[in-house]
């Protein structure tokens, strides 16, 4: 049993880590918009691969922002979608200054270039406004999304800005195990990224919603020596931005701000998708982010190894139920505080009955993201 004492050892560091991501995120304040009229003009980016289902909803919602329409416009990335795409985008009949760019037309300069990468900066270079807002092509938005990110812009000289996304299914019934399963996992990861930013610990953000200055994309360079990475379009430019405006980084907590999109409705696409988050995380110039990851992946895979080891021992059987029962302990006060603000904390009571499952997803996705694959809009991407 000498074993066991490494084994608390890390999970007191975990548990003071979830702790003062609590405390940051509670510290964090929620931003009201002053009155007055905005003068920042905007570029929404909206790179979209095979979205003809979602793209012309998606762009309803930007149909009815309440910022001013001669201050922003929207630029859809075709990504070379094999369906009606772009069709749908030129067929949209909304009040919207819209383009689409086929990135199909556009001759990519290296075989190395990530697409969504080159797409994006395709999309700035295009750009007409100052600020650059980037989304998915499934998501929806709050009518004052656009006019509060612009406010906060303008209040804080802010380069960079992180803002919330929430998984959500309105007008469904019951959520089935899956919904609930990555909506839990989603608010988790959520919490942490406001936390992180707004406590300057380390760079997390999500591409669905960000802003930041096209001046400060320029004098990062842009993807310039991460265009070659697959997946990281977001967290990456995030750090680069960050090493030339440490201070000037923000995680932007407002309901209005928060984009929702919906929940995946397979096993394999949600396994896929968190692959590809994972696949990035050896990659991370911020070695914070690592740092904290491996951790995570420590305590868990601990865990798996305790409770394997009461098979032998029934001693370790009563740490692991001790162990899970801290860890539980720990994370639900954050996690239930995180739920509340996106108005989801009735799934809370599910939180303890996953404790289990998301142990063994966090040590699967974590090897399958270091050493695995996994196909992402018809694409196959290795490691």
């Amino acid at each position: 049993m000498g074993f066991a004492l490494p084994v608390c050892l890390f999970f007191l560091v975990y548990a003071g880590l979830i702790l003062v991501y609590r405390r940051s995120w509670n510290a964090i304040p929620v931003f009201e918009p002053k009155t007055g009229a905005h003068r920042t003009s905007i570029t929404v980016l909206i790179p979209a691969r095979n979205e003809e289902r979602n793209i012309v909803d998606c762009l309803a919602s930007l149909a009815g922002q309440s910022y001013p329409r001669d201050r922003f416009e929207v630029i859809v990335l075709d990504d070379h979608s094999s369906d009606g795409t772009a069709r749908a985008v030129g067929s949209f009949a909304g009040d919207l200054r819209l383009k689409c760019i086929r990135m199909a037309e556009i001759a990519q300069p290296s075989a190395t270039i990530a697409y969504k990468k080159l797409a994006i900066e395709t999309g700035v270079k295009t750009a007409w406004g100052e600020l650059i807002v980037t989304t998915d092509a499934d998501c929806h938005f709050h009518p004052d999304w656009l006019l509060t990110i612009a406010a906060f812009y303008e209040e804080h000289d802010a380069k960079f800005i992180a803002a919330p996304v929430r998984i959500g299914s309105e007008g469904r019934a019951a959520p089935g195990l899956l919904e609930v399963f990555q909506t839990l996992d989603f608010i988790t990861l959520q919490g942490i990224t406001g936390a992180s930013v707004h406590s300057r610990t380390h760079s997390l953000c999500n591409g669905a919603n960000l802003a930041y200055a096209a001046s400060a994309f320029e004098e990062a360079g842009g993807f310039r020596d991460i265009d070659s990475i697959p997946s990281g379009d977001d967290l990456f430019l995030m750090h680069k931005i960050a090493c030339l405006y440490p201070d000037k980084v923000f995680y932007l907590k407002s309901l209005c701000a928060t984009v929702t999109t919906a929940p995946v409705l397979e096993w394999r696409e949600f396994i896929h998708q968190r692959v590809r988050w994972a696949s990035k995380a050896d990659r991370y110039e911020d070695k914070r982010i690592f740092a904290v990851l491996l951790l995570v992946y420590i305590v868990n895979l601990l865990l798996l190894v305790t409770l394997a080891a009461a098979f032998f021992d029934r001693r370790w059987g009563w740490l692991f139920l001790i162990l899970l029962a801290l860890k539980t302990v720990v994370e639900y006060p954050f996690v239930r505080d995180v739920a509340g603000f996106f108005g989801q904390r009735r799934l809370m009571a599910y939180f303890p009955l996953l404790q289990p499952m998301h142990i063994v997803y966090t040590i699967v996705i974590g090897w399958m993201g270091k050493f695995g694959s996994y196909d992402w809009k018809d694409r196959k991407i290795k490691k």
